[in-house]
């Protein structure tokens, strides 16, 4: 077979690609990148967004909550088009490289103009380069195995996710410090843009590790309008999307509404007081005085509790819970799915109860909020991670990205429906028809409701797997 530059089929291969480093890196300084400045962005337009005088604009928070979920609402829904770029005329790769220029070019001009008009280019081209590259991120990792290694697909997306949430981690940890600790916000967001110039530059230099699956052309356009094409969409959009929408309607706000909740709360994350006149309290007070301790986290620094209890569930799920579980009950990602509905529901039961507390004039501590973290994020891991796999194995060869962008479609519904929500509870004296405590019942209700119908519904669903074939192909 004649030489190409790159390979353009998997390899006939027991093992993981080659490629997975280059990949798994890039994904966790790009995520990097992204929740950095997602992590400080509900309090940057609160604190730091400018009128068109250079004034500060006073954002009311239910405002900073339309901005914000709007923009999340973009970031999602612009993987539909880089899905059809990447599927039709550029393939994975070059819209990848592409589009992360855009991205890069996003950063720079929110850097620089922090009044509307910059903060709303810098928005706009930070969704447009950050989803249009998303779908084609997820699905090129699917097609780095063929036949012969296609059981380690599973095993390759938690890899995947596990790199993602190390990412996110990191930045949401020191991002909100940067943003507290330096007056001068450019700072803050300037940092994000330089680690998405590094993500660029690294997936640029794995490309000649990678399996470049070409694009389909007409090929793509004929799949998607074949009967069979539709079927797969109207079976995905409404069996599976409609009702994930629902549950990240709820998770996003963990980077928004909890965040200004963890304001009212006692952010006194560990404390202690070891008299020195103990043995161990005399030994900690010669290590520099951590006899007494007293460690405050920042509001925003909350996420990363998101992150962390990530990286620990992938690998407790995947070797412990799962294979337990599966001895007695077969765990398929609809199961997961499913199970992930319920798991959420007390993540905003319990802020609910917190905002009563706080109406009352208490001021619980912030540990109440890492325990609604914990059911948030297992219903993630739960939900997430199994919807990335199956829309990647419902896709023809030729919608892969495609696909894949339909399922970040509902995100992107998720986060417009709390922008409609906020918009629509406000009055125009300035209260809120959702008030306290009864905003997250809503949304508490809510997923509880969608639990029982997904339950209900998804036992008609009819589907089928599609793996890239593998080739034979030589790269120079």
């Amino acid at each position: 077979m004649a030489k190409t530059e790159y390979l353009t089929a998997p390899v006939p291969s027991k093992k993981m690609p080659a490629s997975m480093p280059a990949i798994m890196v890039t994904e966790a300084f790009e995520r990097y990148a992204f929740y950095a400045f997602d992590a400080i962005l509900a309090l940057y337009l609160i604190n730091n967004l400018l009128n068109l005088k250079g004034e500060k604009a006073n954002l009311t928070e239910e405002q900073a909550m339309e901005w914000k979920h709007y923009f999340k609402a973009g970031v999602y829904f612009t993987p539909l088009i880089g899905s059809i770029l990447s599927d039709l005329f550029l393939g994975k790769f070059r819209t990848i490289i592409a589009f992360s220029v855009v991205y890069c070019l996003g950063f720079l001009a929110i850097t620089i103009d922090q009044t509307y008009v910059g903060t709303m280019i810098g928005l706009g081209l930070i969704s447009l380069g950050a989803g249009i590259i998303k779908p084609c991120l997820s699905a090129n990792v699917g097609d780095q195995f063929g036949q012969s290694n296609q059981n380690l697909i599973t095993k390759a997306y938690n890899i995947f996710y596990w790199m993602v949430n190390f990412g996110a981690f990191f930045s949401m940890l020191i991002s909100p410090w940067i943003y507290d600790k330096y007056d001068d916000v450019r700072i803050a967001l300037g940092i994000p843009g330089f680690f998405m110039i590094i993500a660029t530059l690294l997936y640029w230099l794995g490309r000649k590790s990678m399996v470049h699956i070409p694009p389909k052309g007409k090929v793509f356009f004929k799949d998607l309008l074949s009967k069979e094409g539709i079927l797969i969409m109207v079976r995905l959009a409404f069996f599976i999307f409609i009702f994930i929408a629902v549950f990240w309607s709820l998770f996003d706000q963990t980077t928004s509404k909890w965040v200004y909740q963890a304001e009212k709360m006692d952010l006194t994350f560990l404390k202690w007081n070891i008299s020195d006149q103990t043995f161990i309290g005399s030994v900690l007070s010669k290590l520099g005085g951590i006899n007494q301790v007293e460690w405050k986290i920042l509001p925003a620094q909350m996420q990363a509790v998101n992150s962390i209890i990530v990286l620990l569930a992938i690998p407790l799920f995947t070797y412990g819970v799962y294979p337990v579980i599966n001895r007695f009950f077969r765990l398929t990602p609809i199961r997961k799915i499913g199970i992930g509905f319920f798991v959420a529901i007390p993540s905003f039961a319990i802020p609910a109860m917190l905002e009563k507390w706080i109406q009352n004039g208490s001021q619980p501590t912030i540990w109440w909020q890492v325990l609604a973290y914990f059911f948030i994020t297992a219903g993630e891991v739960l939900i997430s991670i199994p919807a990335l796999e199956f829309s990647y194995t419902q896709a023809p060869k030729s919608m892969k990205s495609f696909i894949s962008s339909f399922y970040l479609l509902a995100v992107s519904l998720g986060n417009l429906f709390v922008s409609f929500v906020n918009k629509f509870i406000q009055n125009p004296d300035g209260t809120v028809k959702l008030k306290g405590p009864n905003y997250y019942w809503f949304f508490t209700i809510l997923m509880f409701a969608t639990g029982i119908v997904f339950c209900i519904v998804i036992q008609f669903y009819k589907g089928k797997t599609y793996i890239q074939e593998e080739g034979n192909v030589e790269a120079s």
